[in-house]
């Protein structure tokens, strides 16, 4: 039998594709290869605030290496090509298909995500539609809930957006997984040894001066430092731009880094048990995979967003202390992802871990790359074209 019956015979002339063809095959090709390389290598992104100053500023264009810690493959394999979850000119007509969701899964990469690395990821917070229509914390449920955590439960489990297709957020990795990590005075310490500031990380500093005069803005100017710097009676300044003006003549050396008091916003939002604020926190214990921790009331906050939502657990709290994971009573948890602790480098200035805590390894997008195009109020900042990110 002649299975090659589709073959042209010879001397049969070859049919010409029409020009529309022609484009529309070249259309499909681009799209699918761009759509690969979005997916498996690099993607572009775009930094909309002020969180990573002065390390990434706003309106830097970057590529970000889906190979460095192994692609992602797709959990909402169906999506509408180059959207992420909303469809453009629209509000909230969603731009995928929760029809497939496929499993947690990474492809090799050239490493694990290191220390200091600037990482992009899925806000871990941000993964209830409803929440996020209301502008509200699922902390902020948690503590203002009249129908107990169980109630929140119940609602945190409805509309849930799929994690890869959950906002994109972009911080520092300051700690990984297994690090006992605190911050002391507003410097964070990993495993008993503090850790050395980002040079162009921002902090805001109180400048005491002679007789309380303004400083000058052209010497300012000079630093570096521009007139938006100036805020919430300080100045946010980096390391070598505080230095600088304590310098000046009418400053004689006085300038001291801020130091925020408590704070009931900041994670894990339990007063009875934590009294944290954004800098002195912890410490407290990064979760590794396969690791365990003892659950106790004082301990739970820490970890009750890891085994009910993001490793998908029935976790249940009775009134006198006891917790029954999946139906079991226990008093102890093993961990089934790593997950890392995130912070900005504008550390008076940024929503991060301190604020929502671990995220987890499922939601890791990719590593921060290359700053391929920068433009600010005076047009392109040529300087910071191509360069690499640190």
């Amino acid at each position: 039998m002649n299975l090659a019956f589709w073959r042209k015979k010879d001397g049969q002339p070859k049919k010409k594709k029409s020009a529309l063809r022609e484009w529309l095959d070249a259309a499909i090709f681009a799209v699918i290869a761009a759509t690969l390389i979005r997916t498996f290598i690099f993607e572009a992104y775009t930094i909309p605030t002020p969180s990573m100053e002065k390390t990434l500023l706003v309106n830097d264009f970057l590529f970000v290496s889906k190979v460095s810690y192994g692609p992602r493959i797709p959990m909402t394999p169906l999506a509408v090509p180059f959207t992420h979850h909303t469809l453009p000119l629209t509000k909230s007509t969603k731009a995928y298909s929760e029809a497939i969701q496929w499993k947690y899964r990474r492809m090799p990469g050239f490493g694990d995500i290191k220390r200091n690395d600037v990482v992009v990821f899925n806000f871990p917070e941000g993964d209830t539609v409803a929440l996020e229509e209301q502008n509200r914390s699922y902390y902020e449920v948690v503590r203002n809930s009249t129908g107990g955590r169980d109630a929140v439960w119940q609602h945190y489990t409805i509309a849930t957006r799929p994690v890869d297709k959950r906002e994109n957020y972009i911080k520092r990795c300051v700690g990984l997984p297994g690090d006992s990590l605190a911050v002391v005075e507003g410097v964070v310490k990993v495993n008993g040894v503090f850790e050395t500031p980002p040079p162009d990380g921002e902090r805001i500093y109180e400048v005491q001066t002679d007789d309380n005069q303004e400083l000058n803005p052209m010497r300012l100017e000079d630093i570096g430092v521009g007139p938006d710097a100036r805020g919430r009676g300080g100045y946010n300044l980096t390391p070598s731009e505080a230095a600088a003006i304590k310098q000046l003549e009418v400053v004689h050396g006085r300038v001291t880094p801020r130091i925020e008091p408590p704070n009931s916003d900041v994670w894990p939002q339990d007063p009875a048990h934590f009294n944290f604020s954004i800098d002195n926190f912890g410490p407290i214990y990064i979760p590794k995979k396969g690791a365990s921790v003892q659950l106790s009331p004082a301990t739970i906050a820490l970890y009750r967003r890891i085994i009910g939502v993001y490793e998908g657990n029935d976790l249940k709290e009775t009134p006198d202390g006891r917790f029954i994971i999946n139906g079991k009573q226990t008093d102890q948890y093993t961990f089934k992802m790593d997950y890392y602790w995130m912070m900005g480098d504008n550390r008076h200035n940024s929503a991060d871990s301190r604020y929502w805590g671990f995220v987890p390894e499922d939601h890791v997008v990719g590593k921060a790359w290359l700053i391929w195009m920068s433009y600010g109020k005076g047009g392109i900042r040529w300087s910071r074209l191509f360069r690499t990110i640190r």
